[in-house]
């Protein structure tokens, strides 16, 4: 597989070049993604779409995550992104639909990695049944739905668990529809700054909605 190619930039967001992803993150230089958080709006709830990632992914295997996302090759900018939505989840979308949320600098660190990761993220209302996203299955295993209310209070610590309904997928492809309890420790530890910028804007978005 070609190595990926991404600029690098340093801490004051200035472009310094370019290096393969996994040099970027051995040495943790500062780049480029592009989430998407699909949401949708249900009387008076606003519900926040995760996926959950692969078990052999080589950073937070089997953890709950942002609804679709990928990195931004040397380049390319925030609109290149969208191609993560159709090949994660089969669904086509124009950039120009999307709701822009902002650049939200995100850092995760583990062994052998620095994730200094500029975020260019984005929200998308979605109403489409979950049996009709078809899923990268060497990406994503499953699409679970949480209310967002009670995500802010599972990261606020006013809860230990939640309550998260959707469906996991079997090693063969058939999906299996779940409702679990899961703990914080189920999703990737994004900084909290970050979680709290997505989880505000996603429910001004959601008011906007629900005020129309």
């Amino acid at each position: 597989m070609k190595a990926e190619i991404l600029d690098i930039f340093d801490e004051s967001g200035t472009p310094i070049g370019v290096a393969p992803r996994t040099e970027v993150h051995r040495l943790g230089h500062w780049h480029q993604t592009f989430h998407c958080w699909i949401y949708r709006v249900e009387q008076s709830k606003i519900w926040l779409l995760f996926q959950k990632r692969h078990p052999q992914k080589d950073t937070c295997p089997n953890l709950l995550d942002i609804t679709s996302a990928g990195h931004l090759v040397a380049s390319e900018g925030p609109a290149d992104g969208v191609r993560e939505l159709e090949e994660e989840l089969g669904l086509t979308v124009s950039f120009d639909t999307l709701d822009e949320i902002g650049v939200i600098n995100d850092v995760l660190e583990a062994p052998e990695l620095i994730d200094k990761e500029m975020c260019h993220v984005f929200a998308y209302a979605c109403d489409q049944p979950l049996q009709a996203y078809v899923l990268q299955a060497e990406e994503v295993t499953g699409l679970l739905w949480a209310e967002l209310d009670e995500v802010e209070r599972l990261f606020a610590g006013e809860m230990s668990t939640i309550a998260v309904h959707g469906f996991l997928s079997e090693p063969d492809g058939t999906r299996k529809e779940v409702e679990l309890r899961v703990e914080q420790s189920a999703f990737v530890p994004h900084e909290a700054h970050y979680y709290q910028q997505v989880f505000a804007a996603v429910r001004s978005l959601g008011k906007k909605r629900q005020a129309k």
